[in-house]
């Protein structure tokens, strides 16, 4: 079990990581629709590559960010009978989920996406609108994002069965960081606290 909680230490820390970035697509994804209305309202000029870059970007960015969602415990979830059962009865629910769902789920993505990316990419394939781009990058999003899933889906899966054999705290519990603004707060409220002591 030890090899497995550092292969989901691992895993954790690929998808934060990665998570940490992909904040900067939907920025891209942003901007570049804002060009490219502003250009097309003030000089008449519009660009389909423009339309299907911020397509891309935003496309990738839910696809990517789908394993740092499941990391934090983001998604969805369905509590109105779940919370009315003990910890262990949820975690054993995440466990059928993750075995029995996520996992075949990803796999025949991933089954399928694969070669469909792999067909774009040897073929060269170009979107049909005038202007428009190639069309493997954005294929290629779609095995990047569901293998990610698929790893941090056991990553979870890992955790759950190790804190079912009592070998970690509870994976689910949401560990509470200050923000910015209150780390200020609470240096600014000590170092007064540090002034009356010393007064």
């Amino acid at each position: 079990m030890n090899a497995l909680l550092k292969f989901s230490k691992a895993v954790d820390w690929l998808n934060s990581q990665i998570g940490k970035y992909v904040i900067w697509l939907i920025l891209g994804s942003t901007v570049i629709s804002a060009v490219n209305a502003i250009v097309r309202k003030a000089f008449n000029v519009g660009s389909n590559a423009f339309l299907e870059v911020q397509w891309y970007l935003f496309a990738a960015s839910f696809l990517i960010a789908s394993a740092y969602t499941l990391l934090n415990g983001e998604h969805v979830k369905i509590d109105v009978v779940s919370s009315k059962l003990s910890k262990r009865a949820q975690i054993w629910i995440d466990v059928l989920g993750f075995t029995f769902f996520l996992t075949p789920m990803c796999l025949a993505v991933l089954y399928y996406s694969i070669p469909f990316f792999l067909k774009g990419y040897h073929s060269g394939e170009m979107s049909s609108n005038a202007g428009g781009l190639i069309r493997w990058p954005v294929y290629a999003m779609m095995p990047l994002g569901f293998g990610l899933l698929l790893l941090q889906g056991w990553s979870e899966l890992i955790k759950r069965l190790a804190f079912l054999q009592g070998l970690i705290e509870d994976p689910t519990a949401k560990k509470i960081e200050k923000t910015a603004e209150e780390e200020l707060a609470e240096a600014i409220r000590q170092l007064a606290e540090s002034k009356n002591k010393a007064a």
